[in-house]
């Protein structure tokens, strides 16, 4: 039997997906309050610099993995206009339903599809960026989800990938305090969750770094890749270039 981690705990490979699906289950109608609360709204500066850095035109193809409760779907498909093609998935149903509920809102109809990353249903070379927010962190096995977006890409395409990742070593005693004490606090108030709050914590640290991450992509196929620090390595942008 195969074990990996969830946050701190080791697991069986096979249930990773469940304990996951429950934290987002529990989390997904107060998500994007937590999220303006835990990052003091710096998260849309991140993701408005990882639209920036796609750098899409008029009729490109997206595919936006993890696109949870679809900020980056909905700026996305602003780039794109209605020649383009901007796809919307989540392994969490829940999260989606959010998702899509305030995309239409907004007057935004997607394709949205609930599937697995590591397991994308979509034919070889047809996305110009795939884009992933967040959710890398979540997957079980890394490296077949990787893989899977670099054969969905276009030769030339560019894969996002925004993730919380190593701080600067100035910064990691207050980060750490405020990770481990503050954020499930604020789940406890906030979501009525303090152990979803205490996993994204523990998922974190248990995320590869900077380097390693790149080092992981380009041996799932991406011939070129840099990273992007923002907010003192709170969050890194990886940036792959499929060859």
């Amino acid at each position: 039997m195969s074990t990996t981690h969830f946050g701190f705990e080791s697991v069986d490979e096979q249930d990773k997906a469940r304990h996951v699906r429950g934290v987002f289950d529990s989390v997904a109608s107060k998500y994007d309050v937590m999220n303006d609360l835990m990052s003091g709204g710096l998260h849309r500066a991140w993701k408005a610099y990882t639209v920036m850095v796609a750098n899409l035109r008029e009729g490109s193809k997206v595919l936006d993995i993890a696109g949870g409760t679809g900020d980056l779907s909905l700026a996305f498909s602003k780039k794109v206009g209605a020649s383009g093609e901007v796809v919307h998935t989540d392994i969490n149903e829940a999260m989606l339903r959010v998702g899509r509920s305030r995309l239409i809102d907004k007057g935004v109809l997607l394709p949205t599809l609930v599937c697995d990353a590591e397991q994308l249903p979509f034919p070889d070379a047809h996305f110009d960026v795939v884009s992933v927010a967040f959710g890398l962190r979540n997957m079980t096995h890394k490296d077949a989800a990787l893989r899977e977006m670099c054969r969905v890409l276009k030769p030339g395409g560019r894969l996002l990938v925004l993730e919380f990742s190593r701080v600067a070593k100035p910064l990691t005693k207050a980060y750490d305090w405020y990770s481990f004490k503050v954020l499930p606090t604020l789940g406890k108030l906030v979501a009525g969750d303090d152990a979803s709050y205490r996993y994204l914590a523990e998922s974190i640290r248990m995320h590869p770094s900077q380097d390693e991450l790149k080092t992981l992509m380009k041996q799932c196929g991406f011939g070129h890749v840099d990273y992007h620090n923002m907010t003192g390595g709170i969050v890194a942008l990886h940036v792959g270039i499929k060859c």
